[in-house]
């Protein structure tokens, strides 16, 4: 079924917290099967993700630190959609300022959910090829803490089967980029 063509009727809304990244409601809804409800959800404006695959064959990781994980999690580039950019938009800054690498070829791969149960954020993944280093990248944001790792395709699979790969947007995008390689 395509994304919100089924949506239920707002009876109340009540905005619990609005923050830089994502909004917090508390809503009482009519739900399809006539049934009523209140829910809670994030509402976020979605985020871009990037398999980006140098010459060479190999995938380009980050290594970052994710406070609510506490700890560090070896995942694929990424960020959040700014206000009046396009997924890819965001996608193209993000891997320069994660990475320090270019992309020259990109191919959209799929938009995925990432937790539909509470929240509306939808990930957009592309692949992005033709890779190139940038001289002088852009400046990383202050609040990112990460390390560039570059690994095969085998070595990604296994760290994914192992346990070292476990955020889940990094193994979606993973498997719906595989189709797409020779």
């Amino acid at each position: 079924m395509p994304f919100g063509h089924e949506p239920p009727q707002l009876l109340k809304q009540r905005m619990l917290y609005k923050g830089r990244k994502f909004a917090f409601e508390v809503n009482r809804f009519k739900l399809p099967n006539k049934a009523e409800s209140e829910l809670e959800c994030i509402r976020h404006p979605g985020g871009a993700l990037a398999v980006p695959i140098t010459p060479d064959g190999k995938f380009v990781l980050v290594r970052q630190y994710r406070f609510a994980a506490k700890g560090r999690l070896l995942e694929f580039p990424a960020g959040t959609v700014e206000p009046n950019e396009t997924p890819e938009d965001t996608i193209r800054r993000e891997i320069e300022e994660e990475t320090g690498y270019r992309a020259n070829q990109w191919q959209p791969i799929g938009k995925f959910f990432v937790a539909p149960g509470y929240s509306d954020e939808v990930i957009y993944a592309f692949l992005a090829q033709e890779l190139e280093l940038l001289e002088t990248p852009p400046e990383k944001d202050d609040d990112e803490d990460l390390a560039t790792v570059l690994m095969s395709a085998d070595e990604v699979e296994k760290a994914i089967y192992s346990g070292e790969i476990v955020d889940a947007k990094s193994i979606s995008s993973f498997f719906l980029a595989r189709p797409f390689l020779s």
